[in-house]
């Protein structure tokens, strides 16, 4: 199996992102997505980015207002970004959040809470949903 993230050694360091134009267009779409959830455009996404990371307890709304700012920045890096060959360790740890809160997304919008759930999905969610787990567990190894 090709590697899709590799890390560089070295003075510059960073990611080398070997993905096609396939693997770009999901991880742009899906960071557009993530942006739109956060200008409320999007909202089947849009209380995830409100909701609290600990569901039993409410967050404080600095830290929610924080996360929201963080997630939104971090999506708009993303698809600044998509079509570059070499991210930074920022620019990859934005990547790694983006993907991470639409996979988060995607699961709660389609109640894909476990195995069998995720079996028993629409072959296009179910290929989503495990694409976004390949590239976070690939870009996460490089991290």
């Amino acid at each position: 199996m090709a590697r899709l993230f590799t890390r560089q050694r070295g003075a510059g360091g960073g990611i080398l992102v070997h993905l096609n134009e396939l693997g770009r267009s999901l991880v742009l779409d899906t960071a557009q997505r993530v942006a739109a959830a956060e200008r409320g455009e999007e909202p089947a996404w849009a209380a995830l980015l409100a909701s609290p990371v600990d569901p039993s307890r409410a967050d404080d709304p600095i830290v929610t207002l924080g996360r929201q700012r963080d997630m939104a920045s971090n999506a708009e890096l993303v698809v600044l970004t998509v079509a570059e060959d070499h991210l930074s360790d920022a620019e990859a740890w934005a990547w790694l959040s983006t993907l991470q809160v639409a996979l988060r997304g995607l699961a709660d919008e389609h109640a894909v809470t476990d195995d069998d759930a995720l079996s028993a999905a629409p072959p296009d969610v179910r290929e989503r949903v495990q694409s976004l787990q390949t590239l976070l567990f690939a870009l996460a190894s490089c991290l």
